[in-house]
Order: C-alpha cells, then sequence, then structure tokens
C-alpha cells in the first residue's frame, strides 16, 4: 500500500475542484497547478467531469497529479478511470460502491468521520480515509483518531487553510484536501485566475514551511 500512497504523499495537497462548466474547471486547474498545486480532484458535480480529467492528463501527464471527486456511483468510478483519473475520491464509505472503485485498480480515498467509519474503511481496503468535514473535529481530532489508528492513512478534507496545514501534518495526515480555500468558488465563477493561482501559492509556501 505505501507505494499506492507515495504519490499521494509527495503531492501533499489535493484541491477539491468544483466548477459550473468544464471551461472553467480547465482554467481553474491551469491556475492551481500554476500556483504550485498539482493534485486535482475533479469533482463529478463538474459537468462533464471525465471530459475535464482526460484533458488535464493530456496537457500534464505524470507533472500533476489528476484524480475524480464525489464518486458516488459505480459508473462514475469506471468513467473517471477510463479517462485516465489516477485517484478516486467518494464523501462517504459505502461497501459496494468502494468494491466498484477498488476494481478499477486507482487509488481509492472514501469518506468518514467516526472511529466506526475508519474502521469500516480500513476493513474494505481503502487507499486513504478521507475524513470529512474535518472541520468539525479540526486537527486535535485528527490527532485523536492516531491513538487507535496509528498508521492509517488519513486525509482531512474540509476546513483546511494555509494557517493550519502544518497543524494537519503534525497531527498525521498522509495528505489534505483542499476546497473552498484554494478552489474558490467564487472567483472560479468570475473566472479570477490570478486570485486562484495566489490562493495555490500561498498553500504551496505553507507546505513548504510544514515539511521544513
Amino acid at each position: 500500500m505505501s507505494d499506492r500512497l507515495d504519490r499521494a504523499r509527495s503531492t501533499g495537497i489535493l484541491a477539491v475542484l468544483r466548477a459550473p462548466s468544464p471551461e472553467l474547471a480547465l482554467e481553474a486547474s491551469e491556475a492551481i497547478i500554476r500556483g504550485g498545486v498539482t493534485g486535482i480532484e475533479v469533482t463529478f458535480s463538474t459537468p462533464d467531469a471525465p471530459a475535464v480529467i482526460r484533458e488535464l492528463v493530456a496537457r500534464h501527464g505524470d507533472a500533476a497529479y489528476i484524480g475524480a471527486g464525489t464518486v458516488t456511483t459505480a459508473a462514475q468510478a469506471t468513467q473517471a478511470a477510463d479517462a485516465g483519473a489516477g485517484f478516486l475520491v467518494s464523501p462517504g464509505t459505502l461497501p459496494h460502491l468502494t468494491r466498484s472503485m477498488l476494481d478499477t485498480d486507482r487509488v481509492v480515498m472514501t469518506g468518514a468521520m467516526t472511529p466506526t467509519e475508519v474502521m469500516g474503511a480500513l476493513e474494505l481496503g481503502v487507499d486513504v480515509v478521507k475524513i470529512f468535514p474535518a472541520s468539525l473535529g479540526g486537527p486535535s481530532y485528527l490527532g485523536a483518531l492516531r491513538g487507535p489508528f496509528p498508521t492509517a492513512p488519513l486525509m482531512p478534507t474540509g476546513g483546511v487553510n494555509p494557517d493550519n496545514l502544518a497543524a494537519w501534518f503534525a497531527a498525521g495526515a498522509v495528505a489534505v484536501g483542499a476546497g473552498g480555500d484554494l478552489a474558490n468558488g467564487a472567483s472560479i465563477a468570475a473566472a479570477d485566475w490570478s486570485d486562484i493561482e495566489q490562493r495555490a501559492a500561498r498553500f504551496t509556501t505553507a507546505l513548504s514551511a510544514a515539511r521544513g
């Protein structure tokens, strides 16, 4: 499993991208990558998400880590894998859906919040347990989960920003998912790519500082 996690670990930050159109999703992704964040989670709440994934993979190849988010059906998992997604993320952990995601042989990240849910995700064999919404407990909650799950690969998503990034990694995060503080919805809708790039740059700087 460690080899499968190497890319997530090295990337550090996955930008959770929700955009109102494929075109805006692509432009936002380019701005995020220019800012230094190379992990892009294209959510299925974005229209034609597989086409966006396919285009980003074609443009950037191994220089960016492109995956799919908000995967809620087995069909979406297959579509994302076929488009070249390197990882698949679901907001929760449904056994049937998780098995379908694992069948794609992509890195699988599924959502959990309570210890029971973390245990369920690990039992199914997911690569990463996405702690969501992480804002409810903060870094201290992630650290508390480290007690019963000292080796579990945990990725907080929700409430992650440049100011608390170091605290998340200090609490044991394998990587973080960053939504509105990075891929800001209002800025994407306004096509304010300078703002998106600057947000990504702040996250990049914070990651470098957190890793010393």
